[in-house]
């Protein structure tokens, strides 16, 4: 288990990281989310020891390591950049680090990385040889060898190609899952995080915004930021009405709906609405009414912009063989899923 309490880190007067606190539980993959400048790569090299805290302390295994070295720390780290080095093999690359410590198996343990990442066949190419998914899985393997209590990502996809990095991602999680390995990932792609983590860690100016499972980010943003940084969503001004138990009535551009309060009074409130979960129809009875002013066909889905009295709204259809033109009046629904009440 890795523990920050009260970590922050300051570079004279910037504070890269204020005062924040969160657990990464054993076995799983935590990734570490938010935009350039954020704090999250600052926050990765803290636990590996390649920054010092300014306060707070961080604990690995139950262990206290704010004071130790990067080499007392049992973990290991994929860098960006893969970091391999060009005048060694595949195999001399992962064996470097065993090797270095005068572990006499460190070939054969090597070998054994190599196999577990799929590269075992490719043990005597040199890194110039491979592909960038190669390299990046050449540097998983030289992390794991080491065995460590705790694996870090920085930014290990930003290399690679939009269809490369789904497959390495897959590969990722397939193999932390399969090893129970505790995991640290750092990036700024919402649609990796999501894809690959048991829980996110959403960083803004340098704290921690939310922390959760991908769905209830999503489905149930904190706050604004949260709401507009995971995934697209429409930020609409509606009316809360009375408390109901955990729900209340909801009133929008004449259609009103019934959500979690999430202990936000009566009033004036914002909501976010997914765009997926806006339902359009040229002949639909609704209140709530709209006119399309731009369309996209994008292979799998239309993507729509429409102009509606609550704010011009994004809209994504699965329904590609009915694409509705610009200009079409049309009536507007919101299905249950991915309408939620904003707090902040």
């Amino acid at each position: 288990m890795v523990e920050f309490k009260g970590v922050s880190k300051r570079y004279g007067p910037v504070t890269a990281v204020d005062d924040i606190s969160f657990r990464i539980e054993p076995g799983t993959l935590a990734t570490l989310l938010g935009p350039s400048g954020c704090g999250k790569t600052t926050t990765l090299r803290l636990i590996a020891g390649l920054e010092t805290v300014s306060s707070g302390s961080i604990t690995i295994g139950g262990r206290d390591v704010t004071g130790f070295p990067a080499s007392e720390r049992d973990v290991s780290m994929v860098f960006q950049s893969y970091a391999l080095f060009p005048h060694m093999n595949v195999l001399e690359n992962v064996a470097y680090g065993p090797s270095v410590s005068g572990d006499r198996a460190a070939k054969d343990k090597a070998i054994e990385k190599l196999r577990m990442v799929g590269l075992d066949a490719l043990a005597s190419r040199m890194p110039s040889e491979l592909s960038g998914g190669q390299q990046q899985r050449v540097a998983v393997a030289r992390a794991l060898v080491l065995e460590p209590q705790v694996l870090l990502f920085d930014e290990p996809l930003s290399n690679l190609d939009a269809k490369l990095r789904r497959r390495v991602r897959e590969d990722i999680r397939e193999l932390q899952q399969s090893l129970g390995l505790t995991v640290a990932y750092v990036t700024h792609d919402q649609q990796e995080a999501l894809a690959v983590s048991d829980q996110i860690i959403v960083m803004s100016n340098a704290r921690i915004a939310q922390i959760g499972a991908p769905r209830e980010l999503y489905e149930a943003p904190r706050d604004r930021f949260v709401a507009d940084f995971i995934g697209d969503a429409n930020l609409v001004e509606a009316e809360l009405g009375p408390h109901r138990g955990a729900r209340a009535p909801v009133r929008l551009g004449g259609i009103e709906l019934e959500l979690e309060h999430r202990g936000v009074a009566p009033g004036a409130v914002r909501i976010a609405i997914r765009p997926e979960s806006i339902v359009l129809k040229k002949d639909g009875n609704s209140q709530l009414r709209g006119t399309v002013s731009k369309c996209a066909y994008l292979g799998t889905h239309m993507e729509y912009t429409v102009a509606a009295p609550i704010g011009q709204l994004f809209v994504v259809d699965r329904n590609v063989s009915r694409p509705i033109a610009a200009g079409t009046e049309v009536s507007i629904t919101l299905s249950d899923h991915g309408v939620a009440l904003v707090p902040g």
